[in-house]
């Protein structure tokens, strides 16, 4: 089914009335469906040090076990395990030694599927994602996905998180007038699957 409108209020000051996802049927989808109503949804982060939101641009579809780029194309292990369970969960993993990736686990039904979040433009606690990332341009502080994991303060304490409970939640947004396709990043061992237009990007 097609994401859906199931909302509930958020508070805070410049994101106060943003109608959070609300039901898990939001999730429950194809990442090649689900990957295109993420673009300019606000992803929020509560932390103890404070509320960081973002609008997401560009995102990256995973279609499952037959998708040679999916984690879940080699079957459930105690790392991808946040993928085989119901959607609506953030699935988080590290890469390459020193960066995390933020995923958002989908369906359809327990099909593991998910949407890696490659970036976002914040608007809110952009003081707080230049404590963690440090001097660079505000349109960088959460460009590319381990920029998107930093900037939000987001690692693997917080795998297996709840969309639907916090501290991460998501809101819809206004979808984008237009946006591009193009074949994913990095992922030239996947053969054909390399290929495919399954990398959505929208004008920040």
């Amino acid at each position: 089914m097609s994401p859906t409108a199931a909302v509930a209020e958020a508070g805070s000051a410049s994101t106060a009335g943003a109608p959070f996802i609300a039901e898990r049927a939001w999730f429950d989808c194809s990442a090649a469906e689900l990957a295109p109503a993420l673009l300019g949804a606000l992803l929020v982060h509560d932390t103890p040090e404070g509320r960081i939101a973002g609008r997401i641009f560009e995102v990256e579809a995973y279609l499952g076990p037959e998708d040679l780029a999916a984690h879940s194309t080699r079957g459930r292990t105690p790392r991808n395990a946040v993928m085989f369970g119901p959607p609506g969960h953030l699935y988080v993993y590290f890469v390459y030694g020193m960066h995390h990736c933020a995923n958002v686990v989908c369906g359809p039904g327990d099909k593991p599927e998910a949407v890696l979040l490659r970036a976002a433009l914040l608007v809110e606690g952009e003081e707080l994602a230049r404590r963690r990332r440090g001097t660079v341009p505000g349109a960088r502080l959460a460009a590319g996905p381990g920029n998107v994991a930093a900037a939000f303060g987001i690692d693997l304490n917080l795998n297996g998180a709840d969309l639907l409970a916090g501290p991460i939640r998501l809101a819809p947004g206004a979808s984008p007038a237009t946006f591009v396709c193009t074949p994913r990043i990095g992922v030239a061992y996947a053969g054909e699957w390399a290929a495919r237009p399954l990398r959505f990007v929208a004008r920040p």
